[in-house]
């Protein structure tokens, strides 16, 4: 369907294939959960929670326990997920914190790689060792650290960084701060660890990123975190405005004028990518850009770093080649210094160049 002419507003686009399963797909699918033999025994209690879970699918019960949204909301009488209510009040707590300029400094530090020693392939990332000589820096200069191991979701039961759905590409304003897609239990699709990492981000006053290159890019643990994240660069924080997710609801909020509001701005940070062969310069440039974009703060040229650690060497001496590469342990200790430092301009509101200059392009 066309859209309509510029001064109404565009219909939302349809046209995929169906995604409905039949009864007998959505159960065979369910019951995958359970290959174990150890359930053979408890087929009808499966059955059952089978049942229950197929009623949730057909019903789309996707928030099944809601409350209405009251006071400071667009439409107060609205029901709002009470794990989204739950998830913005530890957002709004953060903030509290992080604005209070009697609390610590604080870093949230990010090994980004996804391997882990306590799960295949039985050794731990480089990333983290380099994250561990930058939290020791950190914390001798009284900056608290927290520290974020993206390899979690490889090797803990249950945790998950859900897939972006990209709202923000049909309306700024149906892209919610924090993010109202997940869970969705009539999916099966909870679990999510964004709701407790949000308010990590928020409370740090610096954020260092400390990543391999896997496959000349980021790897995928990262690359859903910064999907994720799109919601704290222009989100909505009122999802009533919106009704939930009615695309002609937010497309008709962003033409009327939206702001845009960067949710981390203000916050200083360092990049350190380290790659065995190729793709560690584009791998930073691509992480700064996108960290300058939702307005953080640049520690400076000493923490923006890429190196290469036993260039096309074995992958089997990998960690012997950082054993021996001291210069590129003092860079990375250099890195979480310039950090320091910043978090403590940052903090003390000292003045950037562009402050005040308008964004003609706010997007």
């Amino acid at each position: 369907m066309p859209e309509k002419s510029a001064q109404g507003v565009p219909e939302a686009r349809k046209g995929q294939d169906s995604v409905r399963l039949s009864r007998e797909e959505f159960t065979r699918r369910f019951r995958l959960q359970f290959y174990d033999p150890a359930f053979d025994s408890l087929h009808s209690e499966i059955d059952r929670l089978a049942a229950v879970a197929w009623d949730g699918y057909e019903n789309a019960r996707k928030s099944p326990r809601t409350v209405k949204a009251g006071p400071g909301f667009a439409d107060a009488s609205y029901e709002l997920s009470v794990e989204w209510l739950a998830a913005k009040e530890a957002v709004d707590a953060a903030a509290r914190r992080q604005g209070d300029p009697n609390t610590p400094s604080r870093v949230l530090v990010i090994s980004c790689a996804a391997r882990n020693d306590q799960t295949c392939p039985g050794e731990m990332p480089k990333s983290f060792r380099l994250v561990k000589l930058a939290q020791q820096v950190l914390e001798s200069q009284s900056i608290q650290v927290d520290l974020l191991d993206l390899s979690q979701l490889n090797a803990e039961y249950g945790r998950r960084i859900l897939p972006c759905k990209a709202c923000v590409s049909t309306a700024m304003p149906l892209c919610h701060w924090p993010c109202s897609c997940y869970p969705n239990h009539s999916l099966g699709q909870s679990g999510d660890w964004m709701n407790e990492l949000y308010p990590r981000f928020v409370a740090a006053h610096g954020i260092l990123l400390i990543t391999p290159v896997y496959w000349y890019q980021s790897p995928a643990v990262l690359k859903l975190l910064m999907d994720r994240l799109v919601c704290a660069d222009g989100g909505n924080p009122d999802p009533t405005s919106t009704h939930g997710k009615d695309p002609k609801l937010a497309k008709q909020l962003e033409l009327a004028g939206w702001s845009y509001p960067r949710h981390l701005e203000g916050r200083a940070f360092a990049v350190i990518v380290h790659g065995d062969a190729a793709g560690a310069g584009t791998l930073r440039r691509s992480l700064v850009d996108w960290l300058r974009d939702m307005r953080l703060v640049p520690a400076g040229e000493a923490a923006a770093l890429d190196r290469y650690i036993g260039y096309y060497g074995t992958y089997a001496r990998s960690h012997e080649a950082l054993d021996a590469d001291t210069a590129f342990q003092e860079e990375t200790r250099n890195a979480a210094r310039a950090l320091a430092k910043a978090v403590q301009f940052v903090r003390e509101r000292r003045s950037q160049p562009d402050d005040g200059l308008a964004d003609p392009r706010p997007k």
